[in-house]
């Protein structure tokens, strides 16, 4: 039996402790990934994760190229393994909330996102990363000490205003910390940088920022480009504070120009990735579950917003047919009993299940727990209201 919506008097009770919460979840949590990003950080959390700034041996261009090669590989390899996965997080939050009977702001007050193998958002594809990178210490050594999960604030309307309130984010009244990048602090010949990877964007490859912007920086590229759409990167530290690296977008389509700036905090390492960043993905308003190869390019996968009503929500599903990119809309009341689902639908979820290197069925399963999930209209109600709050806390 389906938990009836809270009360207008209850939900506004949650508005507030949710912006305590939420407050406390960019500050007190985030003073987790806080409190190492001061001078004065405790021993324990330098003991948890290496400072970003305990810097490896000074490279030469050869030796940092070397490393680049290296890293860029088990970076792309990565991309191909793991799927880009906001689902699977959403689907274990859902099935916690079914578990209990108490409204969902409760749930998620209380609530500890598991990071799950192969079922990874931009967190835990992070944390993998940094695993796989371990290899390279054999070869380069220091590499393993300069490496971290670095916190990205996405699309700040005032920069010069963001990295002016003090030293880090911890001077930010209200950060949201909404995605992670990996970092390693380089020396090259003397000058100091820093590479950045970004699988959770499907960045291919490993992004070299120089503080002097001299060679071997990067500079602008494409990320991707298709007949609609280009989009184009550049990272570079930000003038009025060091400790942040601009990520600049262009996005182009036609005679529309779209431009956006983030920013990467890199003095210290990110503690608190999974308690700030995974907690905060799970109650976005869009879902995607993408499976890329080794260039980043998508080639299979679904997404769907979170917001229609049960009988009216959809999902697109796509894949690739070798020669153009197949995308069909179904609404997940069609797959509400999966003993009635029509056999083309199901041999087309099949070819995106093969892409998705999947087992068989598991992409069928997938989309069976989300149709129950989205018929949910009580907890999708809770979910989008916590999503509104934090947004308009974070505005």
């Amino acid at each position: 039996m389906e938990r009836e919506k809270p009360s207008s008097l209850l939900l506004e009770k949650q508005r507030e402790a949710l912006l305590v919460k939420s407050v406390t979840v960019a500050t007190e949590r985030s003073r987790d990934d806080v409190e190492h990003e001061r001078a004065g950080a405790e021993a324990e959390a330098e003991s948890a994760a290496p400072g970003v700034g305990r810097w490896g041996a000074d490279l030469s261009l050869a030796r940092h190229e070397a490393l680049v090669t290296r890293a860029e590989g088990i970076l792309r390899r990565l991309l191909v393994t793991d799927n880009y996965d906001s689902v699977s997080n959403f689907i274990s939050l859902y099935d916690t909330f079914q578990r209990s009977d108490e409204p969902l702001y409760d749930v998620y007050d209380r609530y500890t996102p598991p990071i799950q193998a192969k079922k990874h958002t931009c967190v835990g594809l992070g944390l993998e990363l940094i695993r796989r990178w371990r290899c390279l210490e054999r070869e380069f050594e220091g590499v393993t000490a300069a490496t971290a999960l670095l916190s990205c604030e996405e699309a700040v309307v005032n920069v010069p205003e963001y990295v002016s309130c003090g030293e880090g984010p911890e001077s930010v009244i209200v950060a949201e910390k909404e995605h992670v990048m990996i970092g390693i602090q380089i020396s090259v010949d003397g000058r100091p940088g820093i590479m950045l990877a970004d699988p959770g964007y499907h960045v291919p490859r490993i992004v070299t920022v120089m503080a002097d912007r001299a060679y071997p920086n990067t500079g602008w590229f494409t990320q991707s480009e298709d007949s609609n759409c280009r989009k184009e990167y550049n990272y570079t530290f930000n003038v009025l504070n060091s400790g942040y690296v601009e990520w600049q977008e262009r996005e182009t389509r036609g005679t529309s120009l779209k431009c956006q700036t983030s920013l990467v905090y890199i003095s210290r390492p990110y503690l608190d990735g999974v308690n700030v960043t995974e907690r905060r993905n799970l109650v976005y308003n869009f879902r995607s579950l993408l499976s890329r190869d080794q260039k980043g390019h998508l080639i299979a996968g679904l997404y769907f917003p979170v917001g229609a009503s049960g009988k009216d929500a959809q999902f697109t599903v796509f894949h690739d047919n070798g020669t153009e990119k197949i995308k069909t809309k179904y609404k997940f009341s069609t797959f509400a009993d999966p003993d009635n689902i029509p056999q083309s639908i199901l041999e087309e979820i099949q070819l995106c299940n093969t892409q998705m290197n999947y087992k068989s069925g598991e992409l069928l399963s997938i989309i069976c727990k989300l149709a129950k999930l989205m018929d949910n209209q009580p907890f999708i109600d809770q979910m989008l209201e916590i999503n509104e709050d934090i947004c308009r806390m974070c505005l």
